[in-house]
């Protein structure tokens, strides 16, 4: 299937020109006239390319451009500003906006296929990328699906671990590692049988083995993607423990990286608080005093902990009412 281009001009003679040039080189074109249909066409035309004038009645390219960024279907659709401007803060602003490059009229044809071509190359690595991730996310809810007890599990723990790093303050890329750990922590599981990880009563000290290898396995089946680089040491040392008792490699205290240490608290709370073949769940109270008394044999991080349990209590104990102060006032 030919790459899609979208062309957003108001002048028609523009757009038709580059439409007749996109066509020749084999794209499929579309083209709108201004912004509300551009951004109604990226919805239901679905461009690799967006080639966008910037000065348009109404909504501006740059607008048109924010939305594009902003909208998590389109996000990363490259975006190429096309402009009589040549005022810095108007390239600053298309910078700002989210704009990939420029292109200044008169347009010259040779700069226009090359970065064309470039763009179009880079979004399509970018759709393989997407897919990738998409079927390691589809892996991950398979392996969930094959233990009942499990179902959700994957997404409360993208849930309250992004939570707890927001909380501590990560940066944004950690914060975006721990949502995409959440799912696919224990993407390694699909190695282990049925048998074992849904047996009822304890493990042998084999079954044991190769439930302990499922970190490793997991790293190594999405090591691969190199959007995964921050969500790979999650995988590995989400059941490290601060004392050094944990596995896949034994480390202790700060050597565990602390988004691993912030998954396996979310983990750790989850599994107590969720029907098991083995126990029932425990209330949010007695979980939280369970991790307390592990955490004074030195399983997990002080610090940590007690951020976990003050955003834990903040969700699970209501706001008190103010209504009554309210209408004495």
């Amino acid at each position: 299937m030919a790459e899609r281009i979208l062309i957003v001009d108001d002048e028609l003679a523009a757009r038709t020109a580059l439409a007749v040039l996109l066509r020749r080189e084999g794209y499929e074109v579309c083209e709108a006239s201004d912004g509300p249909s551009a951004l109604a066409a990226c919805a239901s035309f679905r461009p690799d390319l967006v080639l966008l004038d910037i000065l348009m009645p109404g909504m501006s390219g740059f607008e048109v451009c924010r939305r594009i960024k902003t909208t998590p279907e389109t996000r990363l659709t490259p975006v190429v500003l096309i402009t009589g401007l040549s005022a810095t803060e108007d390239r600053i602003q298309g910078i700002n906006s989210g704009a990939e490059d420029f292109l200044s009229k008169p347009i010259d044809v040779n700069e226009l296929m090359a970065r064309v071509h470039s763009l179009v190359r880079l979004k399509l690595f970018t759709d393989e990328l997407e897919h990738a991730e998409s079927v390691l996310f589809s892996l991950a809810q398979s392996i969930e699906a094959r233990d009942p007890y499990t179902h959700g599990h994957c997404e409360r723990l993208s849930d309250m671990s992004s939570r707890l790093g927001e909380k501590l303050g990560l940066p944004d890329d950690q914060i975006r590692a721990l949502r995409r750990a959440g799912i696919v922590h224990d993407i390694g599981k699909v190695a282990v049988p049925d048998a074992i990880l849904l047996k009822p009563g304890p493990l042998s000290e084999e079954e044991m083995c190769m439930i302990r290898e499922h970190p490793v396995i997991g790293e190594r089946i999405c090591a691969p993607l190199r959007t995964f680089r921050l969500v790979l040491p999650v995988i590995r040392h989400h059941h490290e423990r601060h004392d050094g008792s944990g596995y896949p490699d034994g480390l202790r205290n700060s050597q565990i990286p602390i988004t691993a240490a912030v998954l396996q608290l979310a983990d750790v709370y989850d599994a107590l608080t969720t029907n098991r073949p083995y126990r029932k769940a425990s209330p949010s109270a007695v979980a939280l005093a369970i991790m307390e008394e592990e955490a004074k044999r030195g399983w997990w991080n002080r610090e940590l902990l007690d951020a976990f349990r003050a955003m834990i209590v903040e969700s699970v104990v209501p706001a008190p009412s103010h209504s009554r102060e309210a209408a004495a006032n």
